[in-house]
């Protein structure tokens, strides 16, 4: 039976995890501050992502020694560093670096949180819990694009989200710390990069990891993507088209919840595969709508369908070989650099045509996360 004194702390820290989709908001203010373009505005995710790539298979191999509790910490010191630095001094190649620490921090609590969240809850409840972690992280989405907004409107400053952000990573680093979690003593040596490569020989755990990839780039691309988009189609300020990401992680965060509830009950793999039929069919309706309110709609559904894949494969991975927990959850939180990769070729194929093309990168990323869902299915 699981302890909501040890739950509630750890499903916070999902909240500091979700500062990470501040990336979206923030490229679009970033690139009309400073007359970017797509592809140079979009060099934001590439120095927050790139780090996916780099740092989380080592964490999840040393997390082994560090224990996954202390790596969390860790992950929150760096975070709130960065909050800090734009506040300090506001330029591009400043912007660069503090989402480069971002995105540090960011490696560091995903590859940790996850397996963290199995030292306090159930086998049968780990999907659902990953589910509401995805929630709490959800949340933090929406409102980083409404915060950024206000403090524009109200006080000529949209960078005053980090301020609000940095304040709510100490509060979840101090109930954090002050938590007693019980972790496994890791006497064993600590993993080659070798070894922990090998689990890609595994047929489904390499399924997973692509899945990974993509969904992580379809979710920032949408995020970076959707207030572009707007713009081109309906002539629309930022300040207004902004609120197109806030609804798509209003969509996701209703999606979350939605999920939590349902997984505990229905079969994830049904679930998965029902997520991208709705998903594919609006991403390819939304392609010729014109007007605010019917992209607005799309958007929405499109939020609301693909909320729970994260962490549907996320918990099919862990569960496959759950004695690998560490250094699968480092390989899957690796595939987040998909997040440094699709959004450029996006940003080419909008400069080269239209934001629509860029959506239409998406919607070819959705089709093969339809064929995962159904080679999970047909696993037995």
């Amino acid at each position: 039976m699981m302890s909501l004194k040890k739950v509630l702390p750890v499903l916070s820290c999902f909240f500091v995890m979700g500062i990470v989709d501040l990336i979206g908001i923030s490229t679009n203010y970033v690139k009309q501050d400073f007359g970017l373009t797509d592809t140079i505005s979009n060099l934001l995710s590439i120095s927050l992502f790139i780090w996916f790539a780099i740092l989380a298979v080592p964490t999840g191999m040393m997390m082994n020694r560090w224990g996954r509790k202390r790596t969390v910490m860790t992950s929150m010191a760096i975070t709130l560093i960065a909050m800090i630095m734009p506040l300090v001094v506001y330029n591009f190649p400043m912007m660069l670096f503090a989402f480069a620490l971002l995105g540090i921090g960011n490696t560091i609590i995903q590859v940790s949180l996850n397996p963290l969240l199995t030292n306090v809850v159930s086998n049968e409840r780990l999907t659902s819990s990953l589910t509401l972690g995805q929630f709490i992280k959800a949340i933090a989405a929406f409102l980083g694009p409404i915060v950024a907004s206000r403090a524009a409107l109200w006080f000529g400053d949209w960078k005053l989200v980090f301020l609000v952000y940095g304040l709510v990573t100490i509060l979840c680093g101090v109930w954090l710390s002050l938590t007693y979690i019980q972790e496994e003593t890791q006497e064993q040596k600590v993993p080659s990069l070798r070894e922990t490569f090998e689990l890609l020989k595994d047929r489904m755990i390499f399924l997973f990891f692509i899945g990974i990839v993509f969904v992580v780039g379809i979710d920032v691309g949408l995020n970076t993507t959707v207030p572009k988009f707007l713009m081109e189609k309906v002539n629309i300020p930022l300040e207004e088209a902004g609120l197109g990401t806030s609804l798509y992680f209003v969509a996701r965060t209703i999606g979350t919840f939605v999920g939590a509830i349902l997984l505990v009950k229905f079969s994830a793999k049904r679930f998965f595969t029902l997520s991208m039929l709705v998903a594919i069919p609006a991403t390819l309706i939304i392609l010729f709508l014109g007007k605010m309110w019917s992209i607005m709609a799309m958007v929405f559904i499109i939020g609301f369908a693909i909320a729970n894949v994260f962490s549907i494969i996320f918990s099919f991975a862990l569960k496959r070989k759950p004695e690998k927990a560490n250094e699968i959850s480092g390989l899957l939180i690796m595939g987040v650099a998909g997040g440094a990769v699709i959004p450029p070729i996006m940003g080419v194929t909008a400069d080269l045509f239209s934001q629509a093309g860029a959506m239409g990168v998406l919607l070819l990323l959705m089709v093969y996360l339809l064929y995962c869902s159904r080679v999970v299915q047909e696993e037995k």
